[in-house]
């Protein structure tokens, strides 16, 4: 069973790709690599119950298991170019995996992906994806690079994965618009390719803002103040939550794939037009400050504490 399904993915998985020199069916796969370019490397695996709710649609689940790796190549300013899949099922399920591979191969076609290798095993329900990308040699977005004085953006209008989250665990009313967001992330990587030379550090939101945010400090060796009046909010997360809880979907969510970056403030003009470029909202929600805390900031200056900075993966 276990061949059959590698050969249905081969099927669906022909590479158009001229730098694909062998892609799924060998030991591994040969690819050409262009001159002048650095690989970028990024894997995360989506657990059924931990990170899409039991019951999610399989091409839900296909799209998000390469969207989120996506994520990550946007974060870093790399084009994406191959990925392999490393799939775990409970059994043979065949409608299932042709349900999961309209998903995921839709989205790899929308970013010219090659899908090159993987695996397929018998276990719990679980999609584990490594995605290959490609950035001109030093121009990688990372995260040691925030500098004091820096604006602090990000994309879209993060809190709206966790809102339906929220509303999931709640069993009640579901907003179809949130729950796209949590099932169907988009990957910014017309965005993180435009930020490459005007952003000085990104990463893309996937445990919580503040988190996340964190994290870029904690590498740059700065503190962040962010202005939580300047958070950005979808029609959907107003209209589904008070103005307490959804501060701290807002801040401390996850699950949003959107791009936290800074910037110099000199280049407020250039990130407004890379904005409208690429059909995304950016939001300047604070600054990078000298120290080493992430602080949240009420308009009178007041911090604020969340209940959390983020999602905890052993936590509890």
């Amino acid at each position: 069973m276990e061949f059959d399904l590698i050969a249905r993915i081969r099927r669906r998985a022909a590479s158009v790709r001229g730098d694909v020199v062998l892609g799924i069916g060998d030991d591994a796969a040969l690819l050409a690599m262009p001159a002048g370019r650095q690989l970028v490397v990024t894997m995360d695996a989506l657990n059924a119950g931990v990170h899409f709710p039991a019951g999610t649609d399989p091409a839900d689940v296909g799209w998000k298991a390469l969207a989120v790796n996506l994520s990550d190549l946007a974060a870093m300013g790399a084009r994406p170019a191959w990925c392999t899949l490393s799939l775990s099922l409970p059994n043979a399920d065949d409608a299932w995996v042709e349900a999961f591979l309209d998903g995921f191969l839709a989205l790899a076609a929308r970013h010219d992906v090659a899908l090159v290798g993987g695996d397929t095993t018998r276990g719990p329900l679980s999609a584990c994806v490594t995605a290959h990308g490609l950035v001109e040699t030093g121009r990688a977005l990372r995260r040691d690079g925030a500098r004091a004085g820096d604006d602090v953006w990000v994309t879209g209008t993060p809190g709206d994965a966790a809102g339906a989250l929220a509303q999931w665990q709640a069993g009640g009313a579901r907003d179809p618009a949130l729950r796209a967001r949590l099932d169907r992330p988009t990957p910014r990587i017309e965005a993180g390719l435009a930020l490459a030379g005007i952003a000085h550090a990104a990463i893309d939101v996937s445990d919580g803002l503040l988190a996340d945010l964190g994290h870029v400090c904690a590498a740059s060796g700065v503190g962040a103040e962010v202005a939580l009046d300047a958070l950005p909010v979808s029609a959907a997360l107003a209209a589904a939550f008070d103005a307490d809880r959804r501060r701290v979907l807002q801040c401390a969510g996850g699950d949003d794939y959107e791009l936290c970056f800074t910037a110099a403030g000199g280049r407020r003009d250039e990130v407004a037009a890379i904005a409208e470029a690429c059909g995304v909202a950016m939001s300047r929600i604070g600054r990078i400050v000298d120290g080493g805390e992430v602080a949240a900031l009420e308009r009178d200056g007041r911090r604020w504490a969340p209940p959390r900075r983020g999602f905890e993966h052993f936590a509890g």
